[in-house]
């Protein structure tokens, strides 16, 4: 039986903020941050694991902002799905599945088309090149007529790496005349989370109109090459017909992302009831299958079912009649909810959630300061209502202009955030039992020149940082001890000892406190109360 539950926390997530001592290429050691520093000085602190298998994800992987703010919502490290798809690749289940061999099937008989649409990259954050090549083996043996639409990266690897990728293809594909690479498109519009349907409209253009002019160089490496001579990088490659092989009545599309929130606005513009993103064609009898559940809402199979998930953090609190926030900006909304809760989409009982609007500009780098601001104000608005127990706040900052790859702007970025970590502790430091936790879901702005020194623009596999403050008008008064070498799973397990709350059996993660400095503290601060009755 849980005793009454302590205070509140304030669980405040710096997407892509990582930890390294190094300075050339690190955004957050060459940017002016005086409070965050000061805190880091006066109160408990640790580092984090956020990358490899500490987060379920291939050793030395890095981690990435759907992964951490699942594991930090789970409290337990839960195999991701690029492990899965992986290990059903390397056993062989993959190539039995019975949802790709159905949609060839279909295919064959009604002598239609399939398309296969995804990241074609190693990066690993959104799709593997390897899971494409898995698919490739299996339609093979069909002889349908397959259509590529390879979406390129230059985010998660090198800003100009998709010739490699693409050769990889070409020489994959080579004695398989019924199979050709139809399209490329940069992931900047292919991949738009943030409702701007200009972006996601012109790739939806290339894959189903005839107007679309194809380029006629059949050499797909040097249409990639003229586009570096542009001075344009694989993000923001335009959407580009190759060949013919537009969408049509009957045809079949794969999605091979296995992470959701960047394809799904892609995948709606063919799959949604009464969509409104902007004008597309009526296609009938689609048949669609996606690699994972992209949107509940949207009934196609799925190759990866989800798994089950149960009694993460934003349950634990609802099970116990506790009120929850989580705020974020667009950009991140996703993962305050959705991630953070293990893929549930709806509230749990008592959880409010507030959506601050990301700015409307081409790339962050011209907005550094993102919606910052705007999220701060309206978490201390919240914290006078004086209702929640957990506020779960992301800033996106560090991780969306980190991926612009402009480290002045992403400096930039980082000084504002220290702004407005200093307005939270000014507004949480006359909150009796309070506590701030600062941490992160990975890194990015850390590690923004690789080893050629050469603008990397991809997250980093450094470990993050935990700073909590207690007892917070009282600095260079800390008497919690941290345990090192943690992960991001030990996050929830410490908020509900924090809250007093029991930590639940599925959580494998473990509270970072060391209990003798937890008591020790409370000894003084209760001897501290009794000074000042008497005094």
């Amino acid at each position: 039986m849980d005793n009454k539950p302590n205070g509140l926390i304030i669980l405040t997530i710096l997407d892509g903020w990582g930890h390294s001592e190094k300075i050339k290429g690190n955004a957050i050691k060459l940017a002016y941050t005086p409070t965050i520093d000061r805190l880091w000085n006066n109160f408990s602190h640790t580092l984090l694991s956020a990358s490899g298998k500490d987060v379920g994800l291939p050793k030395n992987q890095m981690g990435n902002s759907e992964v951490g703010h699942t594991t930090i919502g789970a409290g337990r490290i839960i195999n991701q799905d690029l492990v899965r798809i992986e290990k059903s690749i390397n056993n062989g289940v993959f190539f039995t599945n019975k949802k790709i061999h159905d949609i060839c099937k279909e295919i064959h008989e009604d002598q239609s088309k399939l398309h296969i649409i995804g990241l074609c990259s190693d990066g690993g954050v959104h799709s593997h090149i390897n899971h494409l090549k898995a698919i490739l083996d299996i339609i093979k043996k069909y002889k349908v007529i397959t259509c590529l639409h390879l979406i390129t990266d230059g985010r998660d690897t090198e800003p100009k790496a998709a010739k490699k990728f693409i050769q990889d293809i070409i020489k994959k594909i080579k004695d398989h005349a019924h199979i050709s690479i139809c399209s490329i498109s940069g992931r900047y519009y292919s991949m738009d989370r943030d409702c701007r349907w200009s972006r996601t409209e012109k790739a939806y253009q290339i894959l189903t109109e005839d107007t679309i002019q194809i380029n006629n160089n059949n050499n797909y490496l040097d249409i990639i090459q003229n586009y570096y001579e542009q001075g344009i990088s694989d993000e923001f490659i335009p959407p580009t017909k190759i060949n013919i092989g537009k969408v049509t009545d009957n045809d079949g599309l794969i999605f091979f992302n296995f992470r959701p929130d960047r394809i799904r606005q892609l995948l709606h513009s063919f799959a949604k009831d009464n969509f409104k993103g902007f004008i597309t064609r009526k296609i009938k009898n689609l048949k669609i299958i996606t690699f994972t559940n992209y949107d509940s809402n949207i009934k196609v199979p799925i190759i990866f079912p989800p798994q089950e998930n149960k009694n993460f953090l934003g349950q634990i609190i609802s099970k116990h009649g506790l009120k929850q926030l989580r705020i974020a900006e667009t950009e991140k909304y996703a993962h305050v909810t959705y991630f953070f809760n293990g893929g549930t989409e709806e509230p749990f009982p008592g959880e409010d959630r507030e959506l601050i609007p990301s700015p409307k500009v081409e790339t962050y780098d011209l907005s550094p300061e993102m919606s910052a601001k705007q999220i701060t104000q309206s978490v201390i608005q919240a914290l006078d209502k004086n209702i929640y127990n957990l506020i779960v706040i992301n800033y996106a900052n560090p991780d969306m202009i980190g991926h612009t790859g402009k480290l002045q702007a992403t400096i930039k970025s980082i000084n504002i955030i220290d702004q407005c970590i200093n307005k939270l502790f000014n507004k949480i430091k006359h909150i009796p039992e309070s506590t701030l936790i600062i941490t992160a879901d990975h890194g990015n702005a850390d590690y923004m020149l690789d080893k050629n020194h050469k603008p990397c623009k991809s997250h980093s596999t450094n470990p993050v940082p935990f700073l909590m403050i207690q007892d917070s008008n009282k600095e260079k008064f800390n008497h919690i001890n941290l345990k090192p070498n943690g992960s991001l799973a030990d996050i929830a397990p410490t908020i509900l000892k924090i809250l007093n709350l029991s930590i639940p059996k599925e959580m494998n993660g473990n509270s970072l406190i060391i209990e003798s400095s937890m008591h020790n503290n409370k000894k003084i601060s209760q001897a501290n109360c009794i000074l000042k009755s008497k005094s």
